[in-house]
């Protein structure tokens, strides 16, 4: 079995790609003088993942305008069946590092830049 701790790690690599395809990767929030951090994280497990089984991660933004809502499903390809479905909750900070209460316009302009609902998937080889 799996250990339920290297699903935190899944969740890590979804939400970095996603993150990445609305140009808010770690370098990008740099520039804009902002960061983004983890206040939040669940994990429902519903069926193990077993050594060598394939798994796709599916991240999508459930909320954004006071914080950054992701929420996730992790579904086990070898044996076709959802194994958990996750969320983190992340806030945008200034450049000292303070949480701010609204996230701010220029990281919602790239987070949803035609107003549609990002989303992105991540499959391990």
């Amino acid at each position: 079995m799996v250990w339920h701790g290297h699903y935190y790690k899944y969740l890590e690599l979804a939400r970095t790609q996603l993150l990445r395809k609305c140009r808010l990767d770690a370098p990008d929030l740099m520039g804009m003088h902002y960061g983004l951090l983890v206040i939040e994280s669940g994990c429902r497990y519903v069926s193990p993942l077993r050594y060598a089984d394939r798994v796709r991660v599916t991240a999508w933004l459930r909320d954004v305008t006071h914080r950054i809502y992701i929420a996730y499903e992790i579904t086990n390809l070898t044996r076709q069946a959802r194994a958990a479905r996750s969320h983190t909750v992340l806030v945008t900070t200034d450049r000292d590092g303070q949480m701010l209460h609204r996230t701010p316009e220029a990281v919602l302009k790239r987070l949803l830049p035609d107003g549609t609902r990002a989303q992105t998937e991540a499959t391990d080889p």
